[in-house]
């Protein structure tokens, strides 16, 4: 209540200031008019064209004397328009923030869907500039920090809390880094956006552009085609390793026990030995009769027993291990993948999402495979780019390109990188829509966490709206601050800038 109170004020205020300029420009206008009509008297007007120019001298002098503010207003460019393209819309495939326009874009996989006038950080608390996907929706999300403010329809993009949202647009730059997009416009594409739909934000206005590279996955129809029952019978053996590992353990356990049990009967007969006074030849005896050459050949068996355990036991768990990696990566074969190229790191990233749930909140990802990758030139920058797949074909498969940060075109860049052959055996042959390469100079933003999708800022823009906020720390939930809120949500409110004196980015440290 109190977030929609705050933005029914804010837009009131605005109303409230225009009409007060308008108000001002018009008493400014009649006092002109007032010597203009005592002039005109004392000429003693009386023909049809002195009437004519005495009112065109008056409406120049409006145009003439409008208020510098209201001049300024007007020499802004035409404010962006809610549209929806002029055919039925498929299922979003990534979202583009202009900055520069003030605009965000929709695209399905034949091109625009929905367009709408946005709101980004102000001065010191601009939106970044970068690379994110859906993490989190929320339809009536309010603010946990900043006096319970409204954020509905809410799309959450980092945990440090940045998303689109439903907002007051007043026209130009306003929030405190979060993008907000029209009410009604934020409610009508929140139950069509899914997760993990990848999210652009650029500083100056751009749009996907088709693009075609024999660089790009390939998949194999018939790989396609038989992945499902693979997965199933995958899972099957997983499943049977799993069993077999646990039932060696539980004869590891037995044969441990056993062998400790013999080893426990030979020192408390020692401890009879060594304190038994009255009775020491008794314990020599039964002592010496233990030792007996039988023990002994029977001591040495239960330590075999114990060493082929641990070997059966090692060997089924290495079973397991592959199976079930084996299962999984046929269970995440037909997910649409995403590969991160880092000029800065000179590595390859994978990032798919599991759909489980992460304990800590939000969905998990799985990331098991970093590599090396081989960038040519590795000290000339390269660009960001976004290449996307939008469709499956007959043939192959249809991609658009997005370039975000200048460098090299995007043909160049990806004719500068050797993708290590892992990637084109394990991913390439079942690539599937949604499914994307990231190339770009700068490393993963420390917000890149197993229970995100790439995260990844662009260095030469402002950050002030990423800056400000708390870097979620160890388990990556948001920390809590000294009034035991949690620091998510739109930072609509109050002020969270750094201490004086005290700047963010790659140089001090926070991996950006």
């Amino acid at each position: 209540m109190h977030g929609r109170l705050n933005d029914a004020a804010q837009l009131g205020g605005g109303r409230r200031r225009h009409l007060r300029k308008n108000l001002s420009a018009l008493g400014f206008i009649r006092l002109r008019f007032a010597g203009l009509r005592g002039r005109a008297q004392a000429l003693r007007l009386s023909t049809p064209a002195a009437i004519v120019m005495l009112l065109a001298t008056i409406v120049l002098m409006a145009v003439t004397t409008t208020p510098p503010a209201a001049a300024a207003r007007q020499a802004h460019p035409a404010q962006p328009m809610e549209a929806d393209a002029p055919r039925e819309a498929g299922k979003p495939i990534m979202a583009i923030v202009s900055i520069k326009t003030q605009q965000v874009t929709f695209y399905d996989a034949d091109g625009w869907i929905y367009r709408a006038p946005v709101s980004t950080g102000t001065t010191g608390r601009e939106t970044p500039a970068g690379v994110f996907a859906v993490l989190e929706k929320n339809k009536d999300h309010h603010s946990s920090l900043y006096d319970d403010a409204w954020m509905p329809n809410m799309l959450r993009i980092t945990w440090n809390g940045l998303a689109l949202h439903g907002g007051p647009l007043p026209g130009y730059a306003a929030s405190h880094g979060c993008v907000r997009m029209p009410y009604d416009f934020a409610e009508k594409v929140f139950d069509k956006v899914p997760m993990g739909m990848r999210v652009l934000i650029s500083p100056s206005e751009v749009e996907p552009v088709e693009f075609s590279s024999s660089s790009l996955f390939m998949p194999n129809r018939e790989t396609i085609a038989a992945m499902p029952a693979k997965a199933v019978a995958l899972a099957r053996e997983a499943d049977e390793a799993t069993k077999a590992a646990a039932i060696a353990k539980t004869a590891l356990g037995s044969a441990k026990r056993g062998a400790a049990a013999a080893l426990a009967t030979v020192r408390k007969l020692e401890y009879f030995k060594k304190h038994a006074d009255g009775e020491l030849a008794d314990a020599e005896k039964v002592l010496a009769a233990a030792r007996t050459d039988a023990a002994k050949a029977d001591e040495r068996t239960t330590q075999n027993a114990v060493a082929a355990a641990e070997a059966i036991a090692k060997t089924t768990e290495a079973k397991r291990i592959e199976a079930d990696k084996a299962a999984n990566d046929a269970k995440l074969a037909l997910e649409p993948v995403s590969v991160y190229i880092s000029r800065a790191t000179q590595k390859l990233y994978v990032r798919r999402d599991t759909h489980m749930r992460a304990p800590d909140g939000g969905e998990m990802y799985d990331t098991t495979i970093e590599l090396p990758v081989t960038i040519k030139d590795p000290d000339k920058p390269i660009g960001t780019h976004i290449f996307t797949v939008v469709a499956r074909t007959d043939a192959a498969l249809r991609w658009t390109e997005v370039t975000i940060d200048n460098g090299d075109d995007a043909k160049d860049a990806l004719d500068r990188i050797t993708l290590p052959q892992e990637i084109l055996d394990r991913i390439a042959p079942t690539a599937t829509p949604r499914s994307s390469i990231i190339i770009s100079d700068e490393p993963m933003s420390s917000e890149t966490t197993y229970r995100t999708e790439f995260v990844v800022v662009l260095n030469d823009q402002p950050q002030g709206g990423f800056a400000n906020r708390a870097r979620s720390p160890g388990m990556r939930f948001a920390r809590r601050d000294g009034f035991g809120f949690n620091r998510l949500g739109d930072w609509f409110f109050g002020d969270s800038r750094p201490p004086r004196g005290q700047s963010y980015g790659r140089r001090q440290g926070w991996g950006w």
